[in-house]
C-alpha cells in the first residue's frame, strides 16, 4: 500500500480530534422574571351605614353578616378552614401541594410542622407559578369543629355563634378575634400573587359588631 503524504497523514489524524472541540450549543438562558398580572383585589366592602336604609333589626343584621361573609367564604380563609384536615391553595382551594395536613393540633404532623415552610412573614419567590409563600407567626388550621369550606354561609354562621364549636367564645369574643387577631388580618396582606380579601380589617370588624348589635341574625342555612 502507498504511504500518505506527512501533511495527509498528520490531517486525518487531526480531523476526529477536531470533531470533539467543537463550541457547545449556547445555553438555554434562564426565563425572564413572572410578570404576569397579579389578581385583581376583589370589589370593596360596603359600610356599616350603607345598611341604615333596611327597617327591619332582623334583616339588616342579615345583610350585614352576608356582607362580612365575603370576607369569612374568601379562600384566603376558608382554605384554612377544612374539615378534613387537608389546607387548601389558592382561589381553586385544591388540595395543599405537597400533601401534607394539620396532624392533631392543627399545626402539622410530628417532623413536618407548618412552620417549616411557612414562616412569621411572607416570603417573595420569582417562581412563575408560585410567587410567595404565605408566612404569619400563627400559621396554622382552624379546628375541625370551625370547618368552612364547602360550607354554606348560614351554616357558618350558625357554627360562629355556637360555644361548642366556637372555642368556647362570647360573640364578644368572635369578634375580637375578627377585628383583631394578626392571622385573621393576613388575608389583607397575603403576599405577592394571591389575591386579598376585600377592604380592610377595620371595616370588617365594624360589620361583624353592627350583626352582633342588631341580634346577630343568620341567613337560610
Amino acid at each position: 500500500m502507498r504511504a500518505l503524504p506527512v501533511s495527509l497523514l498528520a490531517l486525518s489524524l487531526t480531523l476526529p480530534l477536531l470533531g470533539g472541540c467543537t463550541r457547545p450549543a449556547p445555553s438555554r438562558e434562564p426565563p425572564p422574571p413572572d410578570t404576569a398580572p397579579e389578581p385583581a383585589p376583589a370589589a370593596a366592602l360596603r359600610p356599616v351605614a350603607s345598611f341604615d336604609g333596611i327597617a327591619d333589626p332582623r334583616a339588616r343584621s342579615v345583610a350585614l353578616f352576608t356582607e362580612a361573609g365575603r370576607v369569612i367564604t374568601h379562600p384566603r380563609c376558608t382554605n384554612c378552614h377544612s374539615a378534613d384536615g387537608v389546607p387548601r391553595q389558592g382561589l381553586g382551594q385544591r388540595p395543599h401541594l405537597p400533601a401534607v395536613t394539620g396532624g392533631a393540633d392543627g399545626h402539622g404532623p410530628p417532623g413536618l410542622p407548618c412552620t417549616a415552610c411557612h414562616q412569621a412573614v411572607n416570603l417573595p419567590l420569582m417562581g412563575e407559578s408560585l410567587r410567595s409563600i404565605p408566612g404569619n407567626p400563627k400559621w396554622a388550621l382552624a379546628p375541625v369543629e370551625m370547618a368552612w369550606v364547602g360550607r354554606s354561609l348560614g351554616s357558618i354562621c350558625a357554627q360562629l355563634k355556637d360555644p361548642t364549636r366556637n372555642g368556647g367564645k362570647s360573640l364578644a369574643e368572635i369578634q375580637h378575634h375578627m377585628a383583631e387577631d394578626e392571622l385573621v388580618a393576613w388575608g389583607w396582606a397575603p403576599g405577592r400573587g394571591l389575591q386579598p380579601v376585600p377592604a380592610s380589617q377595620r371595616v370588617f370588624g365594624a360589620l361583624i359588631q353592627a350583626w352582633i348589635d342588631t341580634g346577630a341574625h343568620c341567613p337560610e342555612p
